[in-house]
């Protein structure tokens, strides 16, 4: 399994490159993609994971698929008492349960609206802050398979998409936050 780098490492300061429409498809990228599936599968608290945090300066990055179903139980809890609401996670969005990856993403519209949420990194080990972030973010990307999408989101997935761009332009959230603190596991665990 490939090792996620952390802050010190020159990967995560240099801007990542795009992947060559042509390779997309490739054996070297479907391995590079599956490698950092399990990185971001290896991690019980991570969300979301780019490919200079696997050591591979390149355009992408991987949305656990983890946070859809959290986000659909939140929905059904709400919008139904009986927790049978039928609608996606984030709308009729058509996210489905797996992990979603983005290869040379753009965010092509940010909300004017923003919010200071917490933050941490897998690659910041074991730091959180509060970033000001946009509360909706829209992004063009291109699938495991060679197609061009756009999806929109808010809350946690602006965040997530805004976050992982920031790692694609060599950037940490730690450059951004506000109220540093380090919380070892054992501390998260007196917290939760």
């Amino acid at each position: 399994m490939a090792e996620i780098v952390q802050k010190e490492h020159k990967v995560l300061r240099g801007k990542a490159k795009e992947v060559p429409v042509e390779e997309i498809c490739s054996v070297k990228i479907k391995k590079i993609i599956e490698n950092m599936k399990r990185a971001l599968g290896s991690q019980d608290d991570g969300v979301a994971i780019a490919a200079p945090q696997i050591n591979v300066p390149l355009r992408i990055f991987v949305v656990s698929g983890k946070i859809f179903k959290t986000a659909e139980k939140a929905t059904r809890k709400k919008d139904s008492p009986s927790g049978t609401s039928s609608r996606g996670v984030l709308g009729e969005s058509g996210f489905g349960d797996g992990d979603l990856v983005f290869i040379n993403p753009q965010i092509i519209k940010l909300s004017k609206k923003k919010e200071s949420l917490p933050e941490g990194c897998l690659s910041v080990r074991w730091l959180y802050g509060e970033v000001k972030r946009s509360t909706n973010a829209t992004i063009r990307a291109y699938s495991e398979d060679g197609k061009v999408f756009t999806r929109g989101g808010g809350g946690l997935l602006a965040q997530i998409f805004q976050h992982e761009v920031d790692h694609l332009n060599g950037i940490l959230f730690t450059d951004k936050a506000k109220n540093l603190v380090e919380l070892k596991p054992e501390d998260l665990k007196k917290h939760a």
